[in-house]
Order: structure tokens, then C-alpha cells, then sequence
């Protein structure tokens, strides 16, 4: 392919190919964030464009004549590309989660920091818990194992390829419904552990009603709170690295595609 001499069907190959990769690259947390400069994430585009595009193929046959055609290949590959953000946002949303619901059991509701990334006011344990995420996605591999699912989306749903169907709908709401229960799974250790706590400092409070159980509580609840957050850092890295052993199946059931044994 002559990236110079191009037919006006492999050029608009070569737009729906740089939409897709463009919204993936852009709005994922890693490769997205505040902190890299637009340029070098557009150029990260169109590098990743350039060795994706020339082993596709885009028949002169599926260029639309329409103008509304054309527009509605654009919106799929940009569905597409959306959806394959998604789907490795809702770990890290899930990860967020279940750091705030941590936080708000150790009595840190009020403490926030600001999120460089995104701009925006987090929890002190949401936060952490994001960043340990983050380093052990990429410690793992998995922003490998994203750019090798994206490079094969083209194969399962090629550019132009219109997918958007009920069955997609209902897939991304079956994963979007499992946020909330992957952050109590998180959360878990340390809002039971607290609860105990509580359920203690209870006891004592009516056993001996003299004692401030608040000025004891506290600092009680902390510590304890911190020694199973740091458990729950252990058992983070497995569940990051169970997600990703299931990017793959996740992006074959969104794209309606059985997965290759």
C-alpha cells in the first residue's frame, strides 16, 4: 500500500481506522491522561493507525455514496471505540469505588486530594487504591494486552463494520451492573472489619458509659482500617491480573464473536 497514492475508499479506511484508535488512545486513563500533552498522543494515533491499517482491507464496495451513510460508519467506529474503553474503565471505576466506600467506613469522608490526572477532588484511599491499580495494570502487562485486543477488533469487526445491536446494549450493561459488585468485593475486608469494630466499641459504650468511646473510636478505627486496607493491597494484584486474563472473552462477547479456543 502507497500511503500517498490512495484510493478514496482505503483513505476513508484509513479515517474510520484513526476515529477508532483516536477515542481509545484519547479516554483511556493511562494513555489519556491530563498530564500527556495532545500532541504526543495524537502522534501515539497515528503511529498506531499506520501499523494497524495496512493489514486491513476496505472493499471499494462498502464505501457508502451517501452522505448519512458515511456519517453512520463514523458513529460505529466511534461506538466501537468506546466500548473498548469502557470496558477497561470499569476496573478502574470499581477500584474507585470501593475506595470510597473505604474511606467513608475509616472516617475519611472529608479528606480528599486532587487527582492530577483528572482534575478532580478524590478520596485519600480511592486514590491510592487507583494508583496501586494503575501501576499493576501496567506491571502486568495490560496496556499490552489492550493495544493486542484493539489491533484485533479490526479483524473481528472491520472499519465501516456497523455493530451497534440490542445484544451489545445488553452486554454493556451486564458489565456496567458488575461495578458496584467488584467494589464491595474490594471494599470488603476493611467495611467488615469496621463494622466489628464498631460493634465493639457498642459494647463497651454500654458496658462502661464513662469511657469516651468517640476520642478512643477514632484513631482505633484507623489503624485497624489501615491494617486490612494494606491486605487488601495483596489481593488486589490478583484481582488486576484475573480482569486482565478476561479482556479477551470480554471483547469477544461485546462483539458478538465466540472466542477462539
Amino acid at each position: 500500500m502507497e500511503l500517498f497514492n490512495l484510493q478514496a475508499s482505503q483513505f476513508y479506511g484509513f479515517i474510520l481506522t484513526l476515529m477508532r484508535v483516536s477515542l481509545v488512545v484519547f479516554l483511556l486513563p493511562f494513555f489519556g491522561a491530563g498530564t500527556v500533552p495532545n500532541a504526543i498522543k495524537g502522534a501515539f494515533c497515528m503511529v498506531l493507525t499506520l501499523a494497524i491499517f495496512p493489514r486491513l482491507s476496505f472493499p471499494g464496495s462498502l464505501m457508502p455514496l451517501s452522505v448519512l451513510g458515511l456519517s453512520l460508519m463514523l458513529l460505529g467506529e466511534l461506538a466501537l471505540g468506546l466500548v473498548l474503553d469502557i470496558i477497561i474503565r470499569l476496573l478502574f471505576a470499581a477500584v474507585m469505588t470501593g475506595g470510597h466506600m473505604m474511606g467513608f467506613a475509616m472516617g475519611f469522608a472529608m479528606m480528599n486530594v486532587l487527582d492530577p490526572m483528572t482534575g478532580l477532588s478524590e478520596s485519600v484511599t480511592a486514590q491510592f487504591l487507583y494508583q496501586c491499580t494503575l501501576m499493576i495494570f501496567l506491571g502486568l502487562n495490560g496496556h499490552l494486552f489492550l493495544l493486542t485486543g484493539l489491533a484485533e477488533s479490526f479483524v473481528l469487526v472491520p472499519p465501516g463494520g456497523l455493530f451497534i445491536t440490542p445484544a451489545l446494549a445488553q452486554s454493556m450493561l451486564a458489565f456496567s451492573a458488575q461495578i458496584f459488585v467488584l467494589a464491595v468485593k474490594i471494599s470488603a475486608p476493611v467495611v467488615a472489619s469496621l463494622f466489628l469494630v464498631d460493634l465493639a466499641l457498642a459494647l463497651i459504650s454500654r458496658a462502661a458509659p464513662q469511657m469516651n468511646v468517640i476520642q478512643v473510636g477514632f484513631p482505633l478505627k484507623v489503624g485497624v482500617g489501615f491494617l486490612f486496607f494494606t491486605l487488601t493491597l495483596t489481593a488486589l494484584s490478583h484481582f488486576v491480573g484475573d480482569y486482565i486474563a478476561e479482556l479477551g472473552p470480554m471483547y469477544h462477547t461485546v462483539m458478538n464473536r465466540p472466542l477462539a479456543r
